[in-house]
């Protein structure tokens, strides 16, 4: 019952306590004295929360603001990274440049977030070094760390400084899959009967990767990298409280820590409905993609 009370499909619960009308709707309305018969999730009403003192709208809103512009940053060195490195090892099987990416792209999947997260900062956020020559130029400080071991200012005002270790921290890990994934798709393209035509007929090898073989080399990276976006909720929970940037992630353990139930189904609501929508995007894409799909 409260779990339909929670979604809006029944009345939510009022009642009279000392002598004051109490209830799930009561709280959540203007006028107290008129409450709504139903107050869930399909009338807006979220909830609220108890650890945060605000409603879950807000902080959801908030949080996912900050986790949208981290994702958006994670993508845009993740994807065109990924995919140059997996056409580049995919294009000659076998070579030294395809052992030596390969060997890299496993190295960075094989690592999780919370290693590389703590090498990064190890290694690039507690060192002071002189920078003293970039102070005309960018206007940077003399000495300090090459990047900030903490995101939290990263929520008020994104910076290359405060910005750049947790970006990289989530992008290595999916740049060695999609590499992988791009190279075992480049490797099979390359291999097909088209391709050898192509080159027989004397088309330059650099013509015949660019327009017969990328395209559908892409085809099934396209599917792996809108996957990203569910499993980017996974990593952002790890690299968020690593690194206190206060987002979706970092709310959800705050959630989950405090007990803040009306708060973690409001975190499981979005999760859904973001996997819901890359894997709508996903099949259509797909279908543009590879024409053949539609004939089956």
């Amino acid at each position: 019952m409260r779990y339909a009370e929670w979604l809006g499909v029944l009345p939510g619960w009022s009642g009279m306590v000392d002598g004051k009308l109490e209830g799930r709707c009561v709280m959540r309305a203007p006028d107290r004295a008129n409450p709504p018969r139903f107050c869930g999730v399909l009338q807006g009403e979220w909830g609220w929360s108890t650890v945060f003192k605000m409603t879950i709208k807000d902080i959801l809103a908030r949080s996912l603001s900050a986790t949208g512009w981290l994702m958006l940053a994670v993508m845009a060195v993740m994807v065109p990274t990924s995919l140059l490195l997996g056409v580049l090892a995919g294009m000659r099987e076998g070579s030294r440049t395809d052992r030596v990416l390969s060997t890299a792209a496993i190295a960075t999947t094989a690592t999780p977030e919370y290693v590389s997260g703590v090498i990064l900062i190890a290694v690039f956020a507690s060192t002071t070094v002189d920078l003293s020559w970039l102070v005309n130029l960018f206007g940077i400080e003399g000495r300090r760390t090459l990047f900030l071991g903490t995101a939290t200012s990263a929520v008020d005002k994104i910076t290359f400084w405060n910005f750049t270790l947790p970006v990289m921290t989530i992008a290595l890990y999916g740049i060695g899959y999609i590499a992988r994934m791009t190279r075992a798709s480049m490797t099979e393209v390359m291999t097909q009967q088209y391709i050898r035509t192509a080159r027989l007929k004397g088309v330059g090898f650099r013509q015949v990767v660019l327009r017969h073989a990328l395209r559908n080399a892409l085809i099934a990276p396209f599917t792996v990298i809108m996957l990203q976006f569910p499993w980017l909720l996974n990593g952002v929970v790890i690299v968020e409280t690593l690194f206190n940037y206060k987002g979706f992630g970092w709310t959800l353990v705050q959630a989950a820590g405090n007990n803040d139930i009306e708060l973690l189904l409001g975190c499981s609501v979005v999760a859904v409905a973001v996997v819901l929508v890359t894997q709508l995007i996903s099949d259509v894409g797909y279908v543009f993609l590879n024409p053949r799909i539609r004939l089956s």
